[in-house]
């Protein structure tokens, strides 16, 4: 079970980008991410008319070490830590270590 997982709100800690908000678009791999609008370098495309690429200077997302990410929680305005629990039910769920909040309904 992953801390940080495809579609979690998560704000940057570190970085060039620290600051900023989005949604994780995928996991690359167990130590990396793709946040929206996070992390975006110029490409350059060359066209290719068979399948429909208009050459360029394009925006692409790059992937960020999951380190420099924490999940956004909405009742401390910020990013937060990850922790995990097991409910009465027998779930393992992801909790907020600040105030022990469950993260996934």
């Amino acid at each position: 079970m992953r801390k940080i997982r495809v579609g979690d709100d998560v704000m940057v800690i570190a970085g060039k980008d620290k600051g900023k908000r989005g949604t994780v678009l995928r996991v690359v791999d167990a130590d990396h991410v793709v946040v929206e609008n996070v992390n975006i370098a110029k490409k350059h495309q060359k066209p290719n008319p068979n399948k429909g690429i208009a050459g360029g200077i394009m925006d692409k997302e790059m992937p960020m070490h999951v380190s420099n990410v924490g999940l956004y929680n909405p009742a401390k305005d910020g990013a937060d830590r990850v922790g995990f629990t097991v409910l009465g039910d027998g779930r393992k769920v992801r909790v907020f270590k600040s105030d022990g909040e469950v993260v996934d309904v």
